[in-house]
């Protein structure tokens, strides 16, 4: 089992379960701006979870939906405006829409979890990346992973990177019946995968799942968790002993929780001696 890459990492070297604040932290609505992002790193958070879309000249945001219209106070298709035009958008009408170049030079020392929305951005995403030489700082994912892919190959250096729709299906309902060495194979370019508890009446997050992902090195990330009581039961999440599955003994606990709520992971984590 290889070592974890840097991204996974506290500055030093030991592993921690990661606190991934949701679009930052703004309990005034301001998701993805730039004062979310520094209210979340002056909580100590390290880890923000984004999503990138890039206009019709290739800037690339950090904005989560396909127009302006939810939450600013302009209308509009991004990858249909310029830079320049979605310049003028303010989020909560407070607040411009972020470049992610400024992001990663503002916040040096923060890493980004980022959710790649449409493959108009795969290129200019990218681009970003490699100008910056931020590779130890990113994860990349996506619901496609056709997308995901499309990014990580434009990359000159290894970058982390979590499951698409059709790696985490695969992982998740065909798992407990392949042999590890086949799944490995599926889930080849992939460090982490990043689940809901539940999806419909599917419940997700189970030992067995953990114990999978455990063997393969895959590291497993929760959304979107905002109680603190489900926080404390998913990082306890596990087994004691053997069976199931072909596990092995120990308690397991996801690496990361995605949250809007990042004060109260915070909080969590601080009592169980678990905050970076």
């Amino acid at each position: 089992m290889s070592e974890p890459l840097p991204y996974f990492l506290r500055p030093d070297g030991a592993s921690r379960p990661l606190a991934l604040a949701h679009r930052g932290f703004s309990r005034e609505g301001l998701e993805n701006s730039t004062a979310a992002f520094r209210a979340a790193v002056g909580l100590g958070i390290t880890h923000l979870e984004t999503d990138a879309r890039a206009t019709a000249d290739g800037a690339v945001l950090l904005f989560h939906d396909e127009t302006l219209d939810r939450v600013t106070d302009s209308r509009g298709r991004i990858s249909e405006l310029s830079a320049e035009q979605v310049s003028v958008a303010k989020i909560g009408g407070r607040e411009a829409i972020p470049l992610l170049e400024d992001i990663l030079r503002d916040f040096p020392d923060a890493r980004l979890n980022i959710d790649v929305k449409d493959r108009h951005t795969v290129a200019p995403l990218a681009a970003v990346i490699e100008r910056g030489a931020a590779h130890e700082r990113v994860l990349i994912t996506s619901f496609s992973d056709r997308r995901r892919r499309a990014v990580l190959k434009r990359l000159s250096r290894r970058t982390a990177s979590s499951a698409g729709i059709f790696c985490t299906a695969v992982f998740v309902l065909a798992g407990p019946f392949l042999p590890d060495r086949w799944l490995a194979k599926v889930m080849h370019d992939v460090d982490a995968v990043q689940v809901p508890v539940r999806y419909g009446p599917l419940e997700l997050l189970t030992p067995g799942f953990l114990r999978r992902a455990k063997r393969l090195g895959l590291q497993v990330h929760v959304w979107t968790v905002n109680d603190p009581a489900d926080m404390e039961r998913l990082l306890d999440l596990g087994v004691q002993g053997r069976g199931g599955e072909g596990g092995s003994g120990g308690r397991q606990g996801v690496d990361g929780i995605v949250t809007d709520r990042a004060d109260l992971l915070k909080d969590v984590l601080e009592k169980r001696g678990q905050w970076w």
